[in-house]
């Protein structure tokens, strides 16, 4: 009987198919399944035998632990090199975009609050 080895919802393309390769790589058989229309069901990677399941657990334990280490590496770099977006950045880059959303926000807090506030 088949058995689901991994679970597609937000699962970048490009991650669905190293897995599908290691996989090839490693000769364990097993089948995609695509997303619902509805978005019920996100679709899933599958394998066919379910004694490929011991097999395929340390592989795909590795492969993450391999590509959570390159995330978090290019991250970092992208950090470095300033091309991640935090507050600071946003707030130098887009001064006014950044005020507006603020008095949104205050506002927002605002009209949600002001029932509950007694005042005197």
């Amino acid at each position: 009987m088949s058995k689901l080895l991994m679970n597609l919802r937000r699962v970048p393309d490009e991650e669905r198919d190293e897995v599908c390769e290691l996989l090839d790589e490693h000769g364990i058989e097993y089948f995609l399944t695509p997303p619902s229309v509805w978005g019920v069901s996100a679709g899933g990677i599958w394998l066919r035998h379910d004694g490929d399941w011991e097999r395929s657990r340390p592989v795909l334990a590795d492969y993450q632990n391999r590509r959570h280490d390159r995330e978090k590496a290019a991250f970092q770099q992208a950090h470095r090199d300033g091309d991640v977006t935090t507050v600071g950045r946003n707030l130098r880059r887009h001064p006014l975009r950044t005020l507006a959303f603020l008095v949104a926000v205050v506002a927002v807090l605002l009209i949600a609050l002001v029932p509950f506030i007694t005042f005197g």
